[in-house]
């Protein structure tokens, strides 16, 4: 861990959709720039990744063996430093979730637009302080909506921009062969760079991405990187970032339980509150309306 870096927090269910493998190829990215230019300025970052897979969900098992490989290179490779860590926490879990959250700077909230039906799990981090990096999709919209704009990191295609590129026909091909720093990832992943004692074991994540990456990884890909770029430099500025988490916590009343369910006993149970007196234990009586 690097206590002057940004916590960096990616913990969730392991899916293709959610995108850890977007995560991942940012990862990539500042490891391949730092190993590029060691003297350059970097603001360090500890990532933190967490999530447990279905067991029979090969795709999802070769995303936690890449993050891990990757894991293993980037903090033994002696030019890296205290520039970046790679963390995977085992056996994730509510109690680890209680000591994770409260300490995130950043929550990772990347799902392809479209593909999250709400989630929890980001209005946590923001009432904790940590700032959101994400898609336009599930409660990230509700969120950027209660916080505004300038206090979230939102970045890449909407369900309609989705709509479109699928309409079109997507290749992510054609994405990798526009992007230097994309096509090195990839290229390294195809190669067992991270892997070099078994140099095929991620061949069917690298064949998922070029000719089966269903949830557009390759086209938000750059948008992301910029976006985390962003993030860095807002980090440098410690009285921005501070005024951002204050927004955010000031911000999420609205997802309390408190408002939740008295919403939903108005306009969907149709129920009003009843003020009910509770017997004192000697009284025997199971109380009465008052």
């Amino acid at each position: 861990m690097i206590t002057n870096s940004i916590y960096d927090v990616h913990v969730k269910r392991i899916h293709e959709y959610k995108r850890q493998l977007l995560n991942a190829l940012h990862v990539i990215t500042l490891y391949n720039r730092i190993k590029a230019d060691p003297t350059a300025k970097i603001v360090p970052r500890t990532v933190m990744f967490g999530g447990k897979a279905a067991p029979g969900y090969h795709m999802a098992k070769q995303i936690i063996k890449l993050i891990n490989s990757v894991a293993t290179v980037v903090n033994n490779d002696p030019i890296v430093g205290d520039k970046l860590k790679i963390v995977y926490l085992e056996n994730y879990r509510v109690s680890m979730a209680e000591k994770i959250i409260p300490a995130a700077d950043l929550s990772e909230q990347i799902s392809t637009a479209g593909t999250e039906a709400s989630g929890t799990g980001n209005m946590k981090f923001m009432l904790n302080g940590a700032l959101t990096i994400g898609t336009l999709d599930g409660a990230n919209v509700e969120m950027m909506e209660e916080c505004g704009k300038e206090n979230i990191f939102i970045f890449g295609m909407t369900v309609d921009d989705v709509t479109e590129l699928q309409k079109r026909g997507y290749n992510a091909n054609d994405f990798i062969a526009k992007n230097a720093e994309l096509a090195q990832c990839i290229d390294q992943i195809e190669t067992g760079y991270f892997t070099q004692d078994s140099p095929d074991l991620l061949k069917d994540l690298a064949n998922s991405i070029r000719h089966h990456d269903r949830f557009l990884v390759c086209a938000d890909y750059e948008a992301f990187i910029k976006k985390q770029d962003e993030v860095s430099q807002t980090f440098l500025d410690r009285q921005k970032w501070i005024k951002m988490c204050l927004h955010n916590i000031a911000s999420c009343g609205k997802f309390s339980t408190d408002r939740t369910i008295s919403e939903y006993a108005t306009q969907i149970w149709g129920v009003e509150p009843n003020s009910i007196r509770l017997a004192a234990p000697y009284e025997g009586a199971e109380g009465t309306n008052e």
